[in-house]
């Protein structure tokens, strides 16, 4: 029987905000989100330093997106402050620095914050 080896997790206590969208951007990719960006919002808003957006397939996948998200992240030593939408299709964590939205399809067309932040620019 093959022994499960542990994933080596490097701690993100006290990573700077562009450190710790990139580590949240790589869980989403490699759980199979859709459509991964890290946005710079720092200097449009006071609320967080980047948004991390996402796209789930269905419910479960944005929940698993989320859950997932969570736990490496928690594995990392860096756990939320606050989350919302625990069902249905917009999840959010909230790591002060950096705001995670994790939608479906449909709700991300109809928020639109990829367009809305980045109009700015």
């Amino acid at each position: 029987m093959e022994e499960i080896r542990n994933e080596e997790i490097k701690s993100l206590v006290g990573a700077e905000p562009e450190e710790l969208a990139a580590a949240i951007a790589e869980v989403l990719d490699n759980k199979k989100a859709k459509d991964v960006k890290v946005i710079k919002v720092g200097d449009k808003t006071i609320i967080a330093d980047y948004f991390v957006l996402a796209n789930g397939n269905t419910s479960t996948h944005v929940r698993s997106l989320a859950d997932e998200v969570e736990y490496k992240l928690g594995l990392a030593g860096v756990q939320p402050i606050r989350a919302e939408g625990k069902g249905g299709n917009w999840r959010v964590l909230d790591y002060a620095s950096v705001i995670v939205h994790v939608f479906d399809r449909e709700a991300r067309e109809f928020y639109n914050l990829d367009k809305l932040y980045t109009d700015f620019e």
